[in-house]
């Protein structure tokens, strides 16, 4: 996330206080301060088309997140008076480490307090073929009909389980939308947390009613109704041709800078550059596996998959909070991205591939290319909601969970009680064990006294305390001529 660890004092509950984390010494920062305005040239370049605003302004940002220079608050210990400078983040959805932290970990404490009931969930995840991620980065909007087909699919089969009829009763679905594989790439695929089995609507509180796991042909069976759905919805919507039995996509945006970079994303090739076309350097460090590893509750047709094998109890809701913040971590890890000897950048996957590859590498280039993909549209919710767990079913106030109150916590609340979201302090002591509440000299209470914003008081202020008080310089574009293809 960012952030150092260090002791807290003797006696002092916490195992660990806060240490400004410090981007600008990270491979990701350092590789983004020096390449961003030699890759918005090149694209500029290759295209004739720059990138959208909207990805410019979330590479800006980023080189602004965490950085003293521009802006902090201050806080002070109200027993010993020591003081502790907190940097603000650029809060954005592409790439940042930090903030992607932060999200993943309030996403779930909110999911697993206020929003799942404590029944069993089964996560089901759907994976799709490689031209309708292309075409879903394209046209994002098309995941609404999507998750709607998604959704009802899996309720009738859970509600036939039951015997049960539409009308009579319903179940609940949250759907996170992730967007990257643990390369980097593009890829667009669901995580539903699928209430696992039904509420029955009664006249006093709905009675829910467990369902017993899929078979494998179950899944197969389902996979299929999903599939037909989808490719007739897509081809009603003029997205996708079927032609003598061949089906096509209709409409690539091949002039789009951005959409390009989201196609080479996807196959795990190279947009631009000399080795445009190209696939990622891979490394394998490890010895391949040649049998392909299957698991019971999975099944593959057509390019999709959909496995449904992970399980939450109803009473297991650390393991439910520990699955949330997986399927809600950020795409990036500052600790997996290194650089090697001759300057590229050497990216670690999260686990190896079958293959044996345990590391990609790619030119610093390459790799702002990446970086762009991930970029997510504005206003695009990753987060849906389904079924009972909607906003405005009518079973959702009946059956969420409450809030947790605790004595001492009304700063997280709003003066009409509506909850707040949850501070930074309490996440960072809920997920990490690491105390930002309190004082690492005497473990005092630490209040925030000021937020500093003016330019002319931040300077004033690090130049006082002997920190850096301009922002890390950018370097400027190349010549087009050094990045041109041969």
């Amino acid at each position: 996330m960012g952030q150092a660890l260090q002791s807290a004092p003797a006696g002092h509950p916490a195992a660990f206080s806060y240490e400004r984390r410090r981007p600008e010494e990270t491979t990701l920062y350092q590789v983004v301060q020096e390449q961003l305005e030699t890759f918005l040239a090149e694209v500029e370049a290759k295209t004739g088309a720059g990138l959208p605003e909207f990805v410019k302004d979330e590479f800006e940002a980023f080189l602004e997140c965490g950085i003293l220079a521009y802006g902090f608050l201050r806080l002070r210990c109200a027993g010993c008076a020591h003081e502790k400078l907190v940097a603000f983040s650029c809060k954005r959805r592409g790439f940042c480490p930090s903030c992607g932290a932060r999200r993943m970990a309030e996403s779930a404490a909110h999911l697993v307090d206020e929003v799942i009931p404590r029944v069993p969930v089964r996560q089901w995840v759907l994976s799709f073929p490689i031209p309708l991620r292309i075409l879903f980065a394209a046209h994002p909007e098309l995941l609404t009909p999507v998750l709607r087909i998604v959704h009802r699919v899996i309720a009738r089969f859970l509600l036939k389980q039951a015997g049960l009829k539409r009308a009579a009763a319903d179940t609940g679905a949250v759907t996170l939308i992730q967007r990257f594989g643990s390369a980097a790439n593009l890829n667009i695929h669901l995580h539903c947390l699928v209430l696992d089995g039904v509420y029955r609507r009664t006249e006093g509180e709905p009675d829910f009613q467990e369902a017993r796991a899929p078979s494998r042909d179950e899944l197969a069976v389902l996979l299929e109704k999903i599939i037909a759905r989808l490719l007739k919805m897509l081809i009603r919507l003029g997205h996708l041709v079927e032609e003598e039995g061949v089906r096509y996509i209709a409409d690539r945006d091949a002039d789009n800078s951005l959409a390009s970079l989201q196609a080479a994303s996807c196959t795990y090739r190279i947009a631009l550059g000399p080795r445009a076309g190209q696939k990622v350097l891979s490394l394998r460090t490890v010895a391949g596996r040649n049998e392909k590893t299957t698991t019971a509750l999975c099944a593959e047709a057509h390019g999709f998959s959909l496995h449904a094998g992970v399980r939450c109890g109803a009473h297991q809701r650390k393991e439910l909070e520990r699955l949330c913040r997986y399927i809600t971590r950020p795409a990036i890890a500052n600790e997996r991205v290194k650089r090697d000897g001759s300057g590229d950048v050497v990216l670690q996957l999260k686990s190896a591939w079958r293959d044996g590859t345990t590391h990609i590498r790619m030119s610093p280039l390459e790799f702002m290319q990446r970086l762009a993909a991930l970029v997510p549209r504005p206003r695009l919710h990753l987060i849906r909601f389904h079924g009972v767990l909607a906003p405005n079913a009518g079973l959702r106030a009946a059956i969420v969970p409450g809030p947790p109150q605790k004595p001492g916590d009304d700063a997280d609340h709003h003066e009409h009680g509506a909850p707040a979201r949850m501070g930074w302090a309490r996440l960072l002591k809920r997920v990490f064990d690491i105390d930002l509440e309190h004082c690492p000299q005497c473990g005092g209470d630490l209040k925030i006294i000021a937020a500093i914003e003016e330019p002319a008081v931040i300077v004033r202020i690090l130049t006082h305390l002997g920190l850096p008080a301009r922002a890390p310089p950018r370097s400027p574009a190349r010549p087009l001529d050094l990045f041109q293809a041969a």
